[in-house]
């Protein structure tokens, strides 16, 4: 295809769907009087987290070939069918995009595998960091509001006091916001990681700096030091354990990495046997 009349076609796709999308409809606030029906250029942008000065060159036809992400992202901000994201990919980039995953709620053998880990704290995660289940050691080591609901790049980069606890907590943050762009390429356009994201680069001056990095990692194994308010400090090794059904299911396991953690590992789990009573699973769906 020739490159020149591809961009042409790319831009007038991308007038076509911005123009027929209202303010209302994007989420966004409707104010004053507009020119030009839909979406100015800066709000396409703002809402695909991408420069206005970079969208305004992809429309007149500008820039290099897009990738897949950033197509995703725009294909969400301007509420496109699949068909129409389809169609951005091909005249884009000359391909279909990548197939989207469904988050799905975790298998029932990946919660038994959980719940029969009662010495080694363990907790379950979706690509986007949310905890889906956690065991009972997992909840001695961490406190009992570790569990459903908590976000583990969230609690890591916005937290002061797991800030505190974690010794190594630069790698750790650094290796997160590695995790998090790798499973943004993975699961593109997905709204609830892309929330997050906006949210720790807003909050986070240190997620913000290392997000413009532009680091890639696959996080899954290695050995932090923490701080248990009443054991002292602890080193732990831990192991990623992902799901091969394409889901992107994790369950992290921690274990002891010297015989003084061993011990007060045992220490911790004999000590909150009693207040942490059910060791029962609380799964939420993704």
């Amino acid at each position: 295809m020739d490159p020149t009349a591809s961009g042409s076609e790319l831009g007038a796709f991308l007038r076509a769907m911005r123009e027929r999308l209202t303010p209302a409809q994007a989420g966004l606030p409707n104010v004053g009087r507009r020119r030009t029906p839909g979406l100015r250029r800066q709000e396409v942008a703002q809402l695909a987290a991408v420069s206005i000065d970079w969208y305004i060159r992809l429309e007149q036809g500008r820039v290099g070939t897009p990738g897949a992400a950033v197509l995703d992202a725009l294909a969400a901000a301007l509420h496109l069918t699949d068909a129409e994201r389809a169609h951005l990919h091909l005249i884009a980039r000359g391909a279909t995009p990548p197939t989207r995953t469904t988050p799905s709620a975790p298998p029932a053998s990946l919660l038994a595998i959980l719940d029969g880990l009662t010495a080694l704290p363990a907790y379950l995660t979706d690509f986007r960091l949310d905890v889906l289940a956690r065991n009972t050691a997992a909840v001695a080591l961490f406190g009992p509001d570790f569990g459903p609901g908590v976000n583990t790049a969230r609690l890591t980069l916005l937290d002061p006091g797991i800030r505190a606890t974690q010794l190594d907590w630069e790698r750790v943050a650094r290796e997160t916001v590695g995790n998090l762009r790798r499973n943004d390429a993975r699961h593109p356009g997905d709204p609830r990681l892309r929330d997050l994201i906006t949210e720790l680069r807003t909050d986070s001056p240190e997620f913000a700096t290392w997000w413009e990095d532009h680091t890639v990692q696959d996080r899954s194994h290695g050995t932090k030091r923490i701080r248990h308010p009443e054991a002292g400090d602890l080193t732990v090794t831990y192991d990623n354990l992902t799901s091969p059904d394409g889901a992107d299911h994790t369950i992290t396991v921690l274990t002891p990495a010297d015989p003084a953690t061993t011990t007060a590992l045992r220490a911790i789990l004999t000590t909150h046997a009693n207040r942490l009573g059910s060791n029962r699973l609380h799964p939420v769906a993704g």
